[in-house]
């Protein structure tokens, strides 16, 4: 079967970093680290797993970040080499190992990508999965199979941009017939949003502001208000259509990035707050949103974050930022915020229960939220050139989430 796998190769590292810099199709051209080609199906690595043939995958940003190479080499040791890229999915069951219980073939999934303790045949599991905090696990490069965080950097599993990969049964989340196709593959993007937003939720009074109209930056917007908020929320987006998505989501305010423009000011109107300008650099703020979530993670957009939180308040980074720099961090001790980190999805507590992630995902979408608007463009595998094509060039072709279709 064809898959898209990425082939490490520290000449062809060294080489498609150089030319991507002048030339960004570099990336994913014949001297880059991507291959289209020809692999076996996965097999299943044990009784308690499933084999998905692949319907739909989708494009996420942490993909566009390792094709483009800014990830941190710190991640390499939780990844396993070649591996097939895809963790957002959406299939049909077609093998179940022996183990397996209440999962069947024929039955349309989704998969939480994670691959914790679970998946790796560790018992007993660690701290942080006895308490359902998966993102945590300190076992990503242990186990039964090759380290990988999720399905779609691990060798062993495949991933979906494939015909085929295999999740162990933990891992599998049957689809409600009342949820589409569409909705059930934007469950593992809109889960990065719902995961932050659950554990930093603001008060009815509070601020937010929000940088980045991309997928994950929307959805923030989609489940604060799916989950109750009536925060007054802000959104920094980069491109007109992003605002429209915005508004349709419940943003109250839009602030356009764009050349030319005096976003700061606008940004220092919209929170209320003061700008000064010190005698070096950019301008500085007091007063501020009380939550500040970061959904781009290039220095500049980190570095704004920072300034335009209010003292006292929190800035959440979600953007995968690897190796910033020109960040400016006094804000950090002189307006004494608090910086959270969130990554990937877990279990939460909502209404005072425990619920994975994925099926509060699917329950709220179940009740009627959609973001079916929200998948803008759809490829054959064959054709993920033009797919990585209008995601780098997101304004000629208003890409929010790019999917490939395998069935």
């Amino acid at each position: 079967m064809k898959a898209i796998q990425f082939q490490y190769s520290l000449p062809r590292y060294i080489l498609s970093k150089l030319l991507g810099y002048f030339y960004p199709p570099a990336f994913y051209s014949p001297f880059s680290l991507l291959r289209y080609v020809e692999v076996p199906e996965p097999a299943l690595p044990g009784q308690d797993w499933v084999k998905v043939k692949v319907r739909m995958a989708g494009i996420c940003g942490s993909d566009l970040d390792l094709i483009r190479l800014h990830d941190s080499p710190s991640t390499s040791p939780f990844a396993s080499f070649p591996f097939t890229l895809g963790h957002e999915n959406l299939g049909i069951i077609c093998e179940v190992g022996a183990a397996v219980k209440d999962l069947e073939v024929g039955e349309r999934v989704i998969v939480d990508d994670l691959l914790p303790c679970a998946a790796r045949g560790i018992v007993p599991p660690c701290e942080h999965c006895q308490r359902g905090e998966y993102s945590r696990c300190e076992n990503f490069a242990k186990g039964n199979i090759s380290p990988g965080i999720f399905i779609g950097c691990c060798r062993d599993t495949g991933g979906g941009w494939s015909p085929y990969f295999v999740a162990h049964c933990s891992q599998v989340f049957q689809v409600p017939p009342e949820v589409s196709d569409e909705n059930a593959l934007l469950v593992n993007g809109f889960c990065s949003a719902l995961h932050p937003a659950i554990r930093n939720f603001p008060s009815d009074g509070d601020t937010v502001l929000i940088i980045g109209g991309g997928l994950v930056g929307l959805c923030i917007i989609a489940s604060l208000r799916a989950l109750g908020s009536r925060a007054r929320i802000l959104i920094l987006v980069k491109y007109p259509f992003q605002s429209d998505l915005a508004r349709h989501y419940g943003a109250d305010w839009i602030i356009q990035r764009e050349k030319g423009k005096d976003y700061y000011a606008e940004i220092a109107e919209a929170v209320r707050g003061t700008l000064y300008k010190p005698i070096l650099g950019k301008r500085v703020m007091t007063g501020g949103a009380d939550w500040v979530f970061e959904c781009v993670g290039s220095d500049s957009t980190i570095d704004d974050a920072l300034r335009f939180t209010k003292p006292g308040g929190t800035m959440v980074l979600i953007g995968l930022a690897a190796i910033p720099r020109g960040i400016d961090w006094t804000p950090i001790w002189f307006k004494e915020l608090k910086i959270n980190g969130s990554s990937s999805f877990s279990t939460e507590i909502y209404r005072g229960q425990p619920i994975r992630t994925f099926q509060l995902a699917l329950d709220l979408m179940k009740q009627g939220l959609d973001l079916s608007p929200l998948l803008t463009h759809r490829f054959r595998l064959g054709e993920y050139k033009k797919a990585l094509h209008a995601l780098f060039h997101k304004g000629k072709s208003h890409a929010v989430k790019v999917a490939f279709l395998l069935d």
